[in-house]
């Protein structure tokens, strides 16, 4: 991880976190002249317009703070882009595990093996694990024993009027 990336990771998690979100990630880019800063912030029940808007508002006053303090970490002009993460985002997370009960998830373990169900609970810390449905039966993983999960995009879930 670059010292420039780590430095808005740090300058930006307590802004996010201030406003009741995760900070999930920040990237930045050139374009042309300009940096584009993407920001990806999440929170428990989701993230909505104007969340965005807030957390854009605050993550720009932070950044413009910290350009003028220290010029180099941005390289001049900057376009913010603040969004929540989308369903092709990586569980790694005991919060993305948890912000996924009842949704179906392909989960790669650890030792090369995949599980695919339904998260029925997962624990808040990272000593706990995930419970999963698996046609009808509890398997119970480890959060050490996942690798990554990720949602299964579904039409129409099982069981539900078409």
């Amino acid at each position: 991880m670059s010292a420039a990336r780590q430095r808005l990771l740090d300058v930006l998690a307590p802004v996010a976190a201030a406003s009741g979100h995760d900070l999930e990630d920040v990237a930045v880019s050139s374009a042309g002249r300009r940096s584009v800063v993407r920001v990806v912030v999440d929170k428990d029940g989701g993230v909505s317009l104007d969340d965005v808007a807030d957390v854009s508002r605050a993550v720009s006053e932070a950044l413009d703070a910290l350009d003028a303090a220290e010029p180099g970490v941005l390289g001049g002009s900057y376009v913010l882009e603040v969004s929540s993460p989308g369903v092709d985002r990586p569980l790694t997370e005991p919060r993305h595990w948890r912000r996924s009960a009842g949704r179906l998830v392909r989960a790669v373990l650890r030792d090369g093996g995949t599980v695919t169900g339904r998260v029925v609970e997962a624990a808040a810390d990272a000593d706990g694990g995930v419970v999963f449905d698996v046609d009808g039966t509890q398997r119970s993983l480890a959060y050490a024993d996942l690798a990554r999960g990720t949602v299964q995009v579904e039409f129409s879930r099982s069981g539900e009027a078409s």
